[in-house]
Protein backbone atom coordinates (compact mmCIF):
# COMPACT_ATOMS: atom_id res chain seq x y z
CA UNK A 1 0.00 0.00 0.00
CA UNK A 2 1.73 3.48 -0.83
CA UNK A 3 2.08 6.07 1.52
CA UNK A 4 -0.75 8.39 -0.34
CA UNK A 5 -3.57 5.58 -0.09
CA UNK A 6 -2.65 5.03 3.34
CA UNK A 7 -3.08 8.38 4.34
CA UNK A 8 -6.04 8.94 2.20
CA UNK A 9 -7.73 6.19 4.05
CA UNK A 10 -6.32 7.45 7.76
CA UNK A 11 -7.88 11.06 6.89
CA UNK A 12 -11.02 9.17 5.90
CA UNK A 13 -11.50 7.36 8.79
CA UNK A 14 -10.75 10.56 11.17
CA UNK A 15 -13.65 12.15 9.27
CA UNK A 16 -16.07 9.35 9.90
CA UNK A 17 -15.13 9.36 13.38
CA UNK A 18 -15.15 13.65 13.42
CA UNK A 19 -19.24 12.71 12.39
CA UNK A 20 -19.78 10.60 14.71
CA UNK A 21 -18.15 12.79 17.68
CA UNK A 22 -20.49 15.48 16.12
CA UNK A 23 -23.80 12.78 16.27
CA UNK A 24 -23.10 12.36 20.13
CA UNK A 25 -23.23 16.18 20.89
CA UNK A 26 -26.85 16.85 22.86
CA UNK A 27 -28.48 19.40 21.88
CA UNK A 28 -27.64 22.89 21.91
CA UNK A 29 -24.03 22.38 22.63
CA UNK A 30 -21.83 24.79 21.79
CA UNK A 31 -19.45 25.44 18.24
CA UNK A 32 -16.44 25.26 21.08
CA UNK A 33 -17.52 22.20 22.07
CA UNK A 34 -18.52 20.74 19.22
CA UNK A 35 -14.91 21.06 17.95
CA UNK A 36 -13.00 20.14 21.18
CA UNK A 37 -15.39 16.88 20.62
CA UNK A 38 -14.01 16.50 17.21
CA UNK A 39 -10.55 17.13 17.75
CA UNK A 40 -10.96 14.38 20.45
CA UNK A 41 -11.84 11.97 18.11
CA UNK A 42 -9.43 12.64 15.79
CA UNK A 43 -6.77 11.91 18.05
CA UNK A 44 -8.00 8.68 19.47
CA UNK A 45 -8.12 8.10 15.69
CA UNK A 46 -4.46 8.57 14.69
CA UNK A 47 -3.12 7.25 17.80
CA UNK A 48 -5.08 4.27 17.06
CA UNK A 49 -3.79 3.88 13.37
CA UNK A 50 0.04 5.08 14.17
CA UNK A 51 2.38 2.10 13.62
CA UNK A 52 5.16 2.27 15.38
CA UNK A 53 7.94 1.17 13.41
CA UNK A 54 6.53 2.61 10.12
CA UNK A 55 8.81 5.19 8.72
CA UNK A 56 8.51 8.47 7.65
CA UNK A 57 10.00 8.65 3.50
CA UNK A 58 13.69 9.71 3.83
CA UNK A 59 15.67 11.84 0.70
CA UNK A 60 19.10 12.35 -0.45
CA UNK A 61 20.86 15.36 -0.53
CA UNK A 62 20.28 16.48 -3.51
CA UNK A 63 16.55 16.55 -2.45
CA UNK A 64 17.06 19.46 0.12
CA UNK A 65 15.17 22.40 0.46
CA UNK A 66 17.72 25.36 0.46
CA UNK A 67 17.07 27.92 1.87
CA UNK A 68 14.99 25.66 4.35
CA UNK A 69 12.14 27.82 5.73
CA UNK A 70 12.05 30.02 9.29
CA UNK A 71 8.56 29.62 10.73
CA UNK A 72 7.59 30.37 14.54
CA UNK A 73 5.20 32.50 16.30
CA UNK A 74 7.28 35.10 16.16
CA UNK A 75 9.65 36.88 13.27
CA UNK A 76 13.23 35.85 13.05
CA UNK A 77 14.30 39.32 14.22
CA UNK A 78 12.90 38.00 17.64
CA UNK A 79 14.88 34.35 17.82
CA UNK A 80 16.37 33.86 21.33
CA UNK A 81 20.11 34.26 21.56
CA UNK A 82 21.02 31.55 23.42
CA UNK A 83 24.53 31.12 25.25
CA UNK A 84 25.96 27.47 25.13
CA UNK A 85 27.86 27.60 28.10
CA UNK A 86 24.80 28.34 30.01
CA UNK A 87 22.28 26.16 28.62
CA UNK A 88 21.06 23.37 30.15
CA UNK A 89 19.09 20.75 29.12
CA UNK A 90 16.57 19.96 32.18
CA UNK A 91 14.73 16.20 32.32
CA UNK A 92 12.39 15.16 34.99
CA UNK A 93 9.56 12.99 35.35
CA UNK A 94 9.16 9.35 35.54
CA UNK A 95 12.94 8.94 34.74
CA UNK A 96 15.26 7.14 37.43
CA UNK A 97 17.90 9.79 36.61
CA UNK A 98 16.28 13.37 36.54
CA UNK A 99 19.55 16.11 35.99
CA UNK A 100 20.49 18.78 33.39
CA UNK A 101 22.93 17.95 30.32
CA UNK A 102 25.16 20.33 28.56
CA UNK A 103 25.16 20.05 25.21
CA UNK A 104 28.54 18.63 24.92
CA UNK A 105 27.31 15.93 26.69
CA UNK A 106 24.28 15.14 24.44
CA UNK A 107 26.56 15.33 21.36
CA UNK A 108 29.01 12.33 23.14
CA UNK A 109 26.30 10.47 22.80
CA UNK A 110 25.56 7.83 19.51
CA UNK A 111 23.81 10.05 16.51
CA UNK A 112 21.91 9.42 14.24
CA UNK A 113 21.15 11.45 10.86
CA UNK A 114 19.00 11.35 8.51
CA UNK A 115 17.13 13.47 5.53
CA UNK A 116 13.10 13.86 6.22
CA UNK A 117 10.77 15.93 5.39
CA UNK A 118 9.19 18.66 7.61
CA UNK A 119 5.39 19.33 7.14
CA UNK A 120 3.68 22.43 7.95
CA UNK A 121 0.29 23.20 8.88
CA UNK A 122 0.15 25.70 6.79
CA UNK A 123 0.47 23.70 3.77
CA UNK A 124 4.26 24.19 3.26
CA UNK A 125 7.46 21.72 3.57
CA UNK A 126 10.76 21.42 3.47
CA UNK A 127 13.21 18.80 3.35
CA UNK A 128 16.52 18.73 5.54
CA UNK A 129 19.17 16.80 6.86
CA UNK A 130 19.04 16.25 10.72
CA UNK A 131 21.70 14.66 12.96
CA UNK A 132 21.12 14.15 16.83
CA UNK A 133 20.20 11.58 20.01
CA UNK A 134 17.57 8.83 19.08
CA UNK A 135 14.74 10.33 21.56
CA UNK A 136 14.51 6.24 22.47
CA UNK A 137 17.64 6.07 23.34
CA UNK A 138 18.24 9.15 25.51
CA UNK A 139 14.98 8.04 26.89
CA UNK A 140 16.34 4.24 28.10
CA UNK A 141 19.77 5.90 28.97
CA UNK A 142 17.56 8.08 32.01
CA UNK A 143 15.68 4.82 32.99
CA UNK A 144 12.65 6.33 31.72
CA UNK A 145 9.23 4.69 32.62
CA UNK A 146 8.26 3.93 28.66
CA UNK A 147 4.63 2.74 30.06
CA UNK A 148 4.37 6.62 30.84
CA UNK A 149 1.45 8.40 28.46
CA UNK A 150 3.39 11.45 27.44
CA UNK A 151 6.70 12.76 27.23
CA UNK A 152 6.79 16.99 27.38
CA UNK A 153 9.00 19.83 25.97
CA UNK A 154 9.54 23.00 27.38
CA UNK A 155 11.55 26.02 25.37
CA UNK A 156 13.92 29.00 25.63
CA UNK A 157 11.12 31.12 23.10
CA UNK A 158 8.06 30.06 25.83
CA UNK A 159 6.83 27.43 23.35
CA UNK A 160 5.70 24.34 24.92
CA UNK A 161 4.41 20.87 23.48
CA UNK A 162 3.78 17.16 24.35
CA UNK A 163 3.70 14.17 22.21
CA UNK A 164 2.38 10.47 23.08
CA UNK A 165 5.15 7.64 24.34
CA UNK A 166 4.92 5.54 20.94
CA UNK A 167 6.17 8.14 19.36
CA UNK A 168 8.71 9.28 21.12
CA UNK A 169 9.81 5.57 21.10
CA UNK A 170 9.50 6.02 17.02
CA UNK A 171 12.95 5.13 15.80
CA UNK A 172 12.99 8.60 13.64
CA UNK A 173 12.57 10.58 16.89
CA UNK A 174 15.28 12.59 18.19
CA UNK A 175 16.93 15.40 20.01
CA UNK A 176 18.15 17.18 16.99
CA UNK A 177 21.51 19.08 17.47
CA UNK A 178 23.11 19.22 13.77
CA UNK A 179 21.19 20.35 10.31
CA UNK A 180 22.36 19.91 6.70
CA UNK A 181 26.04 18.44 7.64
CA UNK A 182 27.16 21.23 10.29
CA UNK A 183 27.30 19.83 14.13
CA UNK A 184 25.41 22.98 15.24
CA UNK A 185 21.83 23.85 14.46
CA UNK A 186 21.32 27.47 13.21
CA UNK A 187 19.52 30.05 15.90
CA UNK A 188 16.40 30.30 13.07
CA UNK A 189 16.02 26.27 12.82
CA UNK A 190 16.26 25.78 17.29
CA UNK A 191 19.39 26.10 18.67
CA UNK A 192 21.04 24.36 20.58
CA UNK A 193 18.09 21.47 20.35
CA UNK A 194 15.07 20.82 19.09
CA UNK A 195 13.10 17.77 18.75
CA UNK A 196 12.64 16.12 15.62
CA UNK A 197 9.62 13.67 14.56
CA UNK A 198 8.84 12.98 10.81
CA UNK A 199 5.91 11.21 11.79
CA UNK A 200 4.26 14.41 12.94
CA UNK A 201 3.09 18.22 11.68
CA UNK A 202 5.78 20.45 12.07
CA UNK A 203 3.99 22.40 14.92
CA UNK A 204 4.90 19.32 17.35
CA UNK A 205 8.70 20.09 16.52
CA UNK A 206 9.60 22.25 19.29
CA UNK A 207 12.75 24.38 19.17
CA UNK A 208 15.29 25.79 21.73
CA UNK A 209 14.71 23.23 24.12
CA UNK A 210 15.04 24.13 27.71
CA UNK A 211 13.64 20.64 29.22
CA UNK A 212 11.56 17.53 28.65
CA UNK A 213 9.41 15.36 31.14
CA UNK A 214 7.89 11.81 31.14
CA UNK A 215 4.75 12.15 32.84
CA UNK A 216 1.24 10.73 32.72
CA UNK A 217 -0.38 14.15 32.74
CA UNK A 218 -1.68 15.21 29.39
CA UNK A 219 0.00 18.69 29.17
CA UNK A 220 -1.45 19.60 25.12
CA UNK A 221 0.93 22.06 23.45
CA UNK A 222 0.95 25.87 22.40
CA UNK A 223 -1.22 25.56 19.07
CA UNK A 224 -3.90 23.35 20.53
CA UNK A 225 -4.24 25.46 23.39
CA UNK A 226 -4.54 29.25 21.21
CA UNK A 227 -6.32 27.98 18.34
CA UNK A 228 -7.61 24.11 19.06
CA UNK A 229 -4.64 22.35 16.72
CA UNK A 230 -5.27 18.39 17.01
CA UNK A 231 -3.12 17.43 19.65
CA UNK A 232 -1.89 14.35 18.07
CA UNK A 233 -1.32 15.84 14.85
CA UNK A 234 0.49 12.43 13.02
CA UNK A 235 1.21 12.76 9.36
Amino acid sequence: MTQKIWTGRRQLLCLSLGGAALALLPDGATVEAALKRVSRFNDVAQAALFRPQTLAPTFTRSELTLPFRFNAFYSEASVPEIDEQQWRFKVDGLVRKPGAWTLKQLKALPPRTEITRLVCIEGWSAIGQWTGVPLWHFLALLGADISAKYVAFTCADGYYTSIDMASALHPQTMLAFGFNGQDSLPDELGFPLRLRIPTKLGFKNPKHLTGMIVTNRFTSGYWEDLHGYNWFAGL
